[in-house]
C-alpha cells in the first residue's frame, strides 16, 4: 500500500473514529450533513477531474504511492477519501464548537 492511499484511509478512520468515540454530535445521521458532502461532491469531480485528468494533469501522483484506481475524469480514489475526511472533520469540529458555545 502506498504512502497516499495509506495515509488517504487513515485520516477516514481518525476523523470517523473521533466523531463516533468522541465528540458524538450526531453528524453521521444528520440530512444537513449527508446534502452537504453531496454538494462538496458536486463540485470537487469536475475541479479535481480537470486537476488530474491524465490527458494533460496540473497536479501530478507519484503512481507508486497510490491504488491507481482512478474515479471519473481520472479522478484518484484516494482524493475522495481526503476530501470526505477533510469536510467531516470541519463540519464536526464546526458543530461541536458551535454546541459548546450555546451552553
Amino acid at each position: 500500500m502506498g504512502v497516499y492511499t495509506a495515509t488517504a484511509l487513515l485520516s477516514v478512520a481518525l476523523v470517523v473514529a473521533a466523531e463516533l468515540l468522541w465528540w458524538r454530535t450526531g453528524l453521521f445521521t444528520s440530512l444537513r450533513y449527508w446534502l452537504a458532502m453531496a454538494i462538496v461532491l458536486g463540485f470537487q469531480i469536475p475541479v479535481d477531474g480537470w486537476l488530474t485528468k491524465l490527458s494533460d494533469p496540473i497536479v501530478l501522483y507519484a503512481e507508486s504511492d497510490m491504488t491507481g484506481v482512478r474515479a471519473p475524469w481520472d479522478i484518484p480514489l484516494e482524493d475522495f477519501a481526503f476530501g470526505f475526511g477533510m469536510v467531516t472533520l470541519a463540519m464536526a469540529l464546526w458543530v461541536r464548537n458551535g454546541r459548546r458555545e450555546s451552553a
